[in-house]
């Protein structure tokens, strides 16, 4: 049995045992206090959301390295909680906080499923120039393509389980119209399938789950961390803003 074929398995047990995607929506907070740090200058007159780079943890960073608030965000592709998230707080994160260079935002994915982890390796295929704009359109269109898979052939579903994980995850995203979605946005289908047969990223991506679990016990998806430490009961957009808000004013 190959490096990756254990890994896969892995996966599959973090997935039924770490986390759901069902972090409890804490109220959220009354505070009313208002942005009044200046906004910081972007390299060659653009703005921050066009600075993204990878992470040693894994993630993706979007917005100014010396930003005073580092938020991270662990999110899964299947989540609908996660899909909630960017919907409705996705733009004003990054229009409010991120190009301002107030806040930077990384993404790490926290891979649920064979489903999230087909997503999530032609999300990142594309490296820093596409992650965030596919992310975005995944989460967007998350229904559309999740519904594809799970209204498939009952038998095509049921021989994914004899194939090795890289043919799985290839065959996944022929059921989810996946390849061709990432075409349209910039992934050739001969890099979608590089992408999708490789160990190496599989393999980190099962250990960023092992480290969000076993570093900050995470309860769910998606989860935040706010200058290092786990935020409670912060789901939504609107429970999270005001925390940015209070690190920004402290």
């Amino acid at each position: 049995m190959n490096v990756m074929k254990i890994s896969y398995l892995a996966l599959a047990s973090a997935a039924l045992l770490a986390t759901a995607c069902n972090a409890e929506k804490g109220a959220a907070n009354s505070s009313t206090t208002e942005v009044t740090a200046a906004a910081v200058p972007a390299p060659n007159n653009g703005d921050w959301s066009t600075v993204v780079r990878k992470t040693p943890e894994g993630g993706f960073v979007m917005g100014n390295p010396n930003a005073k608030v580092k938020l991270v965000e662990f999110g899964s592709l299947t989540c609908p909680h996660c899909a909630e998230f960017e919907h409705l707080g996705g733009k004003a994160l990054v229009d409010n906080y991120v190009k301002k260079g107030l806040v930077s935002w990384e993404f790490r994915n926290f891979v649920r499923d064979p489903f999230d982890m087909t997503a999530t390796l032609l999300a990142r295929c594309g490296g820093e120039a596409s992650f965030f704009g596919l992310t975005r359109n995944l989460f967007t269109d998350q229904k559309d393509w999740v519904g594809k898979i799970q209204a498939a052939d009952p038998a095509k579903v049921q021989a994914l389980q004899a194939m090795p994980p890289a043919q799985q995850f290839a065959a996944i995203a022929d059921l989810g119209g996946l390849k061709q979605y990432a075409s349209m946005r910039g992934v050739p289908r001969a890099k979608a399938d590089q992408c999708l047969a490789n160990e190496a990223e599989v393999n980190q991506l099962v250990q960023m789950n092992s480290d969000a679990a076993t570093t900050y016990s995470i309860p769910g998806t998606p989860s935040f961390l706010l200058n290092g430490s786990l935020l409670d009961q912060t789901a939504t957009w609107e429970a999270l803003e005001p925390k940015l808000k209070e690190a920004l004013a402290s």
